[in-house]
């Protein structure tokens, strides 16, 4: 999740991955400013316009702003770590380059994630648009890139492949929850929100540190020691055993959809 959501919904960060708040402005991020809650507005009913205009195959790029953009490279940075991913799966398994790599991108995602909503602060703008490109380069970065670099890296059985995808849908349903919820959490009095409900969903960079280590412990498929932890099972029957490694991101999905975890806002 990240901080531009709150843009588009009174708080103080960005406005990508909600929906609008209930005052309709942004009057508690931009108090100090009596004309801000006016130019957004505007701003979004343009958009709107925009978007809604029969005005050739291309004028939706008219509608997006410059905080936009750099929401699309989040996406773009997972997409990446993806085909890395994908890369090493096909090259030679002691190859680690790629693996590298689709590991990096990830980390970067985080940074342009963090400078949508610093953009969208200093231009003053929130962006209808933003708050579902926010959610999707979200889902993109940290969910299927940490769970496609795990499979790379030798959670590749049957089983493991449907406990990642528990963990891709778990990120999945707490962005979901979040963009419907955002606007009735408890907020401060900047009307920023309190607390995230469950843990972020960029908090899967934690594993994604944790993976690195392993590739260069050679804890992985191909590597001096294997897969850390191992396998459970017979990797020669239908359901090709388990590697309880695997359990982490079950845990993590587990926490990204609690309703009882409450991680305070800095």
């Amino acid at each position: 999740m990240s901080l531009r959501s709150n843009v588009a919904n009174g708080g103080a960060a960005k406005s990508s991955s909600s929906s609008p708040p209930d005052d309709g402005g942004m009057v508690p991020l931009f108090q100090s400013c009596p004309d801000s809650r006016l130019t957004s507005g505007q701003g979004q009913e343009k958009q709107k316009k925009l978007l809604a205009a029969d005005a050739g195959h291309f004028s939706m790029i008219k509608a997006l702003h410059l905080a936009d953009l750099i929401t699309e490279l989040n996406g773009f940075c997972g997409f990446m770590s993806i085909l890395s991913s994908m890369r090493y799966c096909l090259g030679p398994a002691t190859s680690y380059g790629n693996m590298y790599l689709a590991l990096a991108f990830i980390p970067f995602g985080l940074f342009f994630d963090f400078m949508d909503g610093k953009v969208a602060r200093w231009r003053k703008k929130s962006s209808l648009m933003g708050q579902e490109l926010d959610s999707l380069a979200d889902l993109i970065s940290f969910g299927v890139a940490p769970a496609s670099a795990a499979f790379a890296l030798g959670l590749r059985t049957p089983l493991d492949s449907l406990l990642l995808a528990f963990f891709v849908l778990c990120g999945l349903t707490r962005l979901a929850r979040f963009n419907v919820t955002v606007s009735s959490l408890p907020k401060d009095a900047t009307g920023k929100s309190r607390y995230f409900e469950g843990t972020p969903i960029p908090t899967s960079l934690c594993m994604v540190g944790a993976m690195a280590w392993a590739v260069s412990q050679g804890r992985v498929v191909g590597g001096e020691k294997g897969v850390l932890g191992g396998v459970m099972g017979d990797e020669q029957s239908w359901w090709g055993g388990v590697h309880p490694v695997v359990g982490v991101f079950v845990g993590w999905g587990c926490a990204m959809v609690s309703r009882t975890i409450h991680i305070p806002k800095p």
